[in-house]
């Protein structure tokens, strides 16, 4: 419910502001994030197969950096941000480096 209810604001808030050149959209993770309450709440196991919250930090860069008439509306998942960014390699973000792809947990509300 709680993705629903952000998409609807995105929506909503990108037509009522596109006008006034601001730009809304939604960033949200493909993987788990190792954030202090994934630590607390799962421990280990979760923290280990998560990405740093710096993922998240450079998605949302690059889409600050957009012109803001240019880049609205949109509902961007943090790996597909950067890909389409130019960046191929993802390792550097795992908590447990060597970890691969396939071996993160996906994030609970893609």
């Amino acid at each position: 419910m709680a993705k629903y209810g952000m998409s609807l604001c995105v929506l909503g808030m990108h037509e009522e502001l596109k006008g006034m050149k601001i730009a809304v959209n939604a960033l949200w993770p493909k993987t788990v994030i190792a954030t202090a309450a994934i630590e607390m709440l799962a421990g280990d196991m979760l923290v280990n197969g998560s990405r740093k919250p710096d993922i998240m930090a450079d998605a949302a860069h690059w889409i600050l950096t957009r012109k803001s008439t240019e880049y609205t509306g949109h509902f961007a998942i943090d790996e597909d941000v950067l890909r389409g960014a130019g960046v191929a390699d993802f390792s550097t973000y795992a908590t447990t480096p060597g970890t691969k792809d396939s071996e993160l947990i996906g994030d609970y509300f893609l």
